[in-house]
């Protein structure tokens, strides 16, 4: 399985509750530079408001006032960097609150760059970068 995990230093994240959402969602990559309607957002968001329950990309067009389109292409986005899980044809976020998402996301990465530094000594052994 190939997943993407976008963390993001962004600093201090502002003393409001919507500026702790916005520099908590900026660090996970979905406020970039291209997606100027905040779409991803306005989607994650939306299953965080709702997160006991499942949407279908229907729900979540008519509650975030995007095309369908545009909230598969998100959710999609959001299914690759392990954030949002789908259920029998709908979305939910992958975990029931936001501290365990990042748990499960910091479980992932480890795993990962254990096989990274695994194959990092076998091509260093293998050009004899190593002593």
């Amino acid at each position: 399985m190939i997943r993407r995990i976008t963390i993001i230093r962004t600093g201090t994240t502002g003393n409001t509750f919507n500026d702790q959402l916005r520099g908590f969602a900026t660090s996970l990559g979905m406020l970039g530079e291209r997606d100027r309607d905040k779409s991803c957002f306005r989607i994650f968001i939306e299953l965080l408001k709702t997160r006991e329950k499942e949407l279908s990309s229907d729900d979540l067009a008519e509650k975030t006032g995007l095309t369908r389109g545009t909230v598969v292409h998100h959710i999609n986005m959001l299914m690759d960097r392990g954030i949002v899980i789908n259920v029998h044809k709908r979305y939910r976020l992958r975990e029931e609150n936001l501290e365990n998402l990042i748990v499960d996301l910091r479980r992932e990465m480890e795993t990962a760059l254990n096989e990274l530094n695994t194959q990092a000594k076998q091509i260093d052994k293998f050009l004899h970068l190593l002593e």
